[in-house]
């Protein structure tokens, strides 16, 4: 049987680009997200993936069903060997840090930090107590947001800061299982959260931002994920995958 993939958020945007890539290098993918089956997007996204994808409702936030939404996608596809930790979500509104307020701290953290973990949690126990034929790993989709500051949005960017440093601890303790486990690192990516800005943002990358000098998209994250999944970097497990046109590169 082919290998299977879990990608949340794998419905729209950066996740469904993974998709898309996954599938077209013989994967299945369950595609895991809080709205409802019945959504257009949800729609669109099967009907495109074809008979290789199936979808699954979970709210990341929803952490006592973390190890459930586990357990029906394995019951209905099998074992995971690939797992996508991709959804997320951005600042409620974009503004001054000293003006931030608790609630958009929580909203922010309870799904890109607490709800990631304890999904991957989930997913990493089940992996440790099935076998496959198939090479496994663990992925994570961070932003360059991890490491390069946005005051204006400084909810996002601590919990990318920390969801970095959660990969990093997953790949210490999956290694010696030979379940290898790695972080991507977005940059401007063109998909449905980034619109609001993109004017802004295109002329800052004709101006020079982006060394590249275009708009990130999601294929070029899936593209970076299939040899992650594959096993073609195995040995490298832990590393930290910069999928922004060179825009956190140090210049002068």
């Amino acid at each position: 049987m082919s290998p299977l993939a879990l990608i949340t958020g794998g419905q729209q945007g950066i996740g469904f680009g993974i998709a898309q890539a996954l599938v077209a290098a013989g994967f299945r993918v369950a595609l895991v997200a809080e709205m409802s089956p019945e959504a257009d997007v949800v729609g669109e996204a099967l009907s495109t993936l074809g008979p290789a994808a199936r979808y699954f409702q979970h709210d990341l936030r929803d952490i006592a069903h973390a190890e459930s939404c586990i357990a029906d996608v394995e019951r209905a596809l099998g074992p995971i060997d690939t797992f996508v930790s991709n959804a997320g979500v951005p600042a409620k509104v974009r503004g001054d840090m000293l003006d931030m307020l608790p609630e958009s701290f929580d909203f922010v953290f309870d799904i890109n930090l607490r709800g990631a973990f304890f999904l991957a949690q989930a997913a990493a126990r089940r992996m440790l107590s099935t076998t496959s034929e198939h090479y496994r790993s663990m992925l994570f989709v961070t932003s360059v947001s991890a490491d390069m500051i946005s005051i204006e949005r400084a909810e996002y960017c601590m919990s990318k800061s920390a969801a970095s440093m959660m990969a990093q601890l997953f790949a210490v303790r999956m290694a010696p299982h030979g379940i290898g486990v790695f972080e991507l690192r977005p940059g401007i990516i063109e998909t449905g959260m980034t619109a609001g800005v993109k004017d802004k943002y295109t002329a800052r990358i004709e101006g020079g931002l982006v060394p590249a000098a275009r708009w990130g998209q999601p294929g070029d994250i899936g593209a970076a994920v299939v040899p992650l999944a594959t096993g073609k970097f195995s040995f490298s497990t832990g590393a930290v995958i910069p999928v922004d046109g060179g825009l956190s590169l140090p210049r002068l």
